[in-house]
C-alpha cells in the first residue's frame, strides 16, 4: 500500500499560459518543484487514479508556488485542476540532515515538560519566518505556540511520537 504525503494545493491559475498557483505544504519547495520533478494530483472527491505530472518550471510570486507542468501549458487545463492536492509518495521523501524532521512526523507527537508534564499534541506547523512554530492542542483546548528553537525544544523522538520542551518564562501562560 502506496503511503502519500501532501506537498501542495492547488488553489487558482496565474496567467493564461498553464501556471497553476499553489500553496505549499512543504519546507522543500526548491527540491520538490524542480523542473523534472515529479508530483502526483489526487482531486478531492474522485475515485480516479491521482494523475502523474512533471514539474516543467517552478517561481515564487507573492506567497504562492507558481507551477507549469509538461504538457499542460493552457489555462484551461490547470483550470479543471483547482482543488487538488499535490503530492510525492513514500518513495520519494530524501533522507534528512540530523535534527531535521517533515511535518507528518510531527504533528501528532505529544509534547511534556522537562519535568514530564503533559503541554497536549501537536496539530499544526507554521512556518513564518526565521524558524517554525508549533501549535500544540492543549489541555482544554487551549492552543499554545511553541517555536522550534534549542532553547525550548529540547527532544524530539518521532519513533515514539514525545516531544519534550523546556518551556521558557511565559510560553505556557
Amino acid at each position: 500500500m502506496q503511503k502519500w504525503f501532501n506537498v501542495g494545493k492547488i488553489v487558482n491559475t496565474h496567467g493564461i499560459k498553464g501556471e497553476a498557483r499553489v500553496i505549499s505544504k512543504t519546507d522543500f519547495a526548491d527540491e520538490r518543484y524542480k523542473p523534472g520533478s515529479k508530483l502526483y494530483l489526487f482531486m478531492p472527491d474522485s475515485k480516479a487514479e491521482p494523475v502523474e505530472l512533471t514539474v516543467k518550471s517552478h517561481r515564487t510570486h507573492k506567497s504562492f508556488d507558481l507551477l507549469i507542468f509538461e504538457g499542460y501549458e493552457n489555462i484551461n487545463q490547470i483550470e479543471k485542476m483547482k482543488g487538488g492536492i499535490l503530492k510525492v509518495s513514500e518513495d520519494q521523501l530524501g533522507a534528512l540532515e540530523e535534527d531535521e524532521f517533515y511535518y507528518h512526523e510531527i504533528i501528532g507527537c505529544i509534547v511534556e515538560t522537562l519535568e514530564g508534564e503533559e503541554v497536549g499534541k501537536i496539530k499544526e506547523i507554521l512556518s513564518p519566518g526565521a524558524n517554525d512554530v508549533w501549535v500544540i492542542k492543549g489541555k482544554g483546548g487551549k492552543e499554545i505556540l511553541i517555536p522550534y528553537i534549542e532553547d525550548v525544544v529540547k527532544e524530539v523522538n518521532v519513533n515514539e511520537k514525545r516531544i519534550v520542551i523546556n518551556p521558557i518564562e511565559g510560553l505556557l501562560s
